[in-house]
């Protein structure tokens, strides 16, 4: 194992330091692991928060700040965060508007964040709503959840909802558009290797030199099969065409187009994959309206990729156009 890190024991807690030391505008609490804005939210702004196991970055750490979430939780590595951090993190950033909760489909990171919400009301009063992200296509039940995965659509409920937010809605109309841009989302992804937990020091699972995993999870989890290793045309194609026969998406539809880099693949194969994409919606008259590419949720250095396209309609278009100031996604300001 060759990792940039001083001890497994402290990975998160050094990360952590880093993130702080890198942003100012940012507040971490080492104490209960989580990232919070350096300002608290406005009286009667509707607080989000989300959470996850290490490992993603820059989800969830990095999409703190001004267009989309107010605090962060940091799980052990591919681990949830606990009840006890949630609930720091709910009653830190309750302004009195109530808390949402965007919550990946992960066993544990909803029992755990299901038990917060009722903690956090019990202790303090706190209204917390909680919205599961599961736009992953590629399985309906895996290692680790019951129903599909939250995958890459996490980033764009976060960015859609917390425009919402920060322009005033209320909490149930917050809940709501988080609840629309899941319902309008697919994802899928791939790899073309594992990576490797630092705690456990090999990786997660093995792949041939000429194989990759086809609708593989963010931990490693199998996919739908496991197949000869294709160029990015033929890659682009196994992962777009479910995508579009799961909702399915019609000629004319307007989506944000987003290819994710698992960690370990450079942009040059993401803007080649990109580019395949692209080719694919066209010939099926879907019009990409707006795009993300790049790196946004990892899986520590796995090579490979996921695309994510989400149906806009002109709300969610003019949310997602919202400014947004985080250290991993910044525009219109």
């Amino acid at each position: 194992m060759k990792k940039l890190i001083n001890d497994p024991a402290t990975v998160i807690h050094d990360a952590l330091s880093g993130l702080a030391a890198a942003h100012p505008e940012l507040r971490v609490d080492l104490d209960n692991r989580l990232v919070l804005r350096a300002e608290p939210p406005a009286p009667g702004k509707v607080a989000l928060l989300s959470g996850g196991g290490s490992g993603h970055e820059p989800l969830h750490s990095g999409f703190v700040g001004l267009g989309m979430l107010d605090a962060a939780c940091a799980g052990e590595v591919f681990t949830s965060p606990v009840p006890d951090q949630i609930v720091a993190a709910t009653t830190a950033v309750d302004a009195g508007a109530g808390v949402l909760h965007l919550v990946k489909n992960y066993t544990g990171d909803v029992m755990n964040f299901e038990m917060a919400a009722e903690l956090a009301a019990a202790e303090t009063g706190a209204t917390v709503l909680s919205v599961i992200i599961d736009d992953d296509v590629a399985v309906q039940d895996s290692l680790y959840t019951a129903g599909r995965r939250g995958v890459g659509g996490t980033v764009v409920a976060e960015k859609i909802a917390g425009a919402a937010a920060e322009q005033g809605r209320p909490l149930a109309a917050v809940a709501e558009v988080a609840r629309t841009v899941n319902e309008h989302t697919r994802s899928m992804g791939m790899a073309l290797t594992s990576c490797t937990v630092p705690a456990a020091g090999t990786p997660t699972f093995a792949l041939g030199e000429d194989e990759m995993e086809v609708g593989v999870g963010i931990h490693g989890e199998p996919g739908r099969r496991r197949t000869a290793l294709a160029p990015a045309k033929d890659v682009a194609a196994m992962l777009v065409e479910p995508i579009l026969a799961d909702l399915p998406f019609a000629k004319g539809d307007r989506v944000i187009c987003f290819v994710n880099g698992l960690g370990g693949t450079p942009l040059l194969e993401l803007y080649i994959v990109f580019g395949e994409v692209a080719r694919i919606l066209a010939a099926h008259g879907v019009e990409i309206a707006r795009s993300l590419v790049g790196p946004y949720i990892t899986s520590l250095e796995m090579a490979g990729c996921s695309v994510t396209l989400t149906k806009l309609d002109d709300d969610l278009l003019a949310l997602w156009d919202a400014p947004v100031r985080t250290p991993a996604l910044r525009w219109g300001v």
